[in-house]
């Protein structure tokens, strides 16, 4: 029988299964000792919520074990997950010594494969463990995105969309992680290319509570493109008190500006006098 997992990724059928050199046979179910038992090293999962886990230990109490984990033999006695994090760590939370189990033969590519298709059928991983799980399987495998989606029955634009997510700051990253912003913050977040503006306006996202419409019309705002400085009269053939009364006025106005206020100044040069108007609004 072909496992699902190869027939998405074409790794084909390696026959009828047959007793390794210590008698296991692969998908038959035996007890296996959790302290010989280490997790996926490439689990795609960062976060394991803990009332879940303890939801899960109690339905396993309950009911048993439904469904065995699959491990994959790494060493004389010790064993890797494969798939079944959750139930593993449920049945510690039990106190059991010993798991349901079934062993497979997987190389490392496949393991991390599994594990990643895995966790991405359940649909529970956050945005950036997704993106994560979609581009490790693109570097696993050697496929183009549209490849990808169609072997995983997706959207390219879906997993177009989620990898971009990567290219933000890491602290953005993390935010997502935590469901501190949603999928949609970060995305228009990645509108700005500045990574200081970026983390100025995660940062106000987060105080302010603001909603993806009030950030997308924040980062339009910082992106409108700026009016160029009007020229300022030329100072030459003038009084000095007149220069330096006029450069003293600049400056205090660069000051002002310096603390946040958005002035606006405008210069013109008549033939008796400057004329200097200012504009501060009465909102910071």
């Amino acid at each position: 029988m072909v496992h699902p997992f190869n027939r998405i990724f074409g790794m084909g059928d390696k026959g009828s299964p047959e007793p390794d050199e210590v008698g296991y046979t692969p998908d038959e179910v035996i007890q296996l000792e959790i302290e010989n038992i280490q997790p996926n090293r490439f689990q795609p999962r960062t976060i394991f919520k803990e009332e879940k886990i303890k939801e899960l230990a109690q339905t396993i109490k309950t009911h048993g074990m439904i469904q065995p984990i699959v491990v994959r033999k790494i060493d004389e006695g010790k064993f890797e997950i494969i798939a079944g994090e959750r139930r593993w760590r449920a049945v510690q939370l039990l106190g059991w010594d010993k798991v349901s189990s079934i062993i497979r033969d997987m190389s490392d590519s496949e393991t991390a494969s599994v594990a990643l298709i895995e966790n991405l059928q359940r649909e529970e991983l956050t945005v950036i463990e997704e993106a994560h799980a979609y581009a490790k399987l693109l570097e696993l495998h050697s496929l183009t995105q549209e490849a990808l989606a169609q072997r995983l029955g997706k959207n390219q634009s879906t997993i177009a969309n989620k990898l971009r997510l990567l290219k933000l700051p890491e602290e953005i990253q993390s935010a997502l992680l935590n469901k501190r912003i949603t999928e949609r913050h970060a995305r228009a977040l990645i509108k700005l290319r500045d990574k200081e503006k970026q983390l100025l306006v995660l940062q106000a996202i987060i105080d302010n509570d603001l909603n993806v419409k009030q950030t997308e019309e924040r980062i339009a705002k910082i992106n409108e493109p700026k009016e160029p400085k009007r020229k300022r009269p030329k100072l030459k053939g003038v009084n000095k008190d007149i220069r330096i009364a006029m450069n003293t006025i600049r400056q205090s106005l660069s000051m002002v500006s310096d603390t946040g206020v958005d002035v606006e100044s405008d210069e013109k040069e008549h033939d008796d006098y400057y004329q200097i108007t200012i504009k501060i609004p009465k909102k910071k």
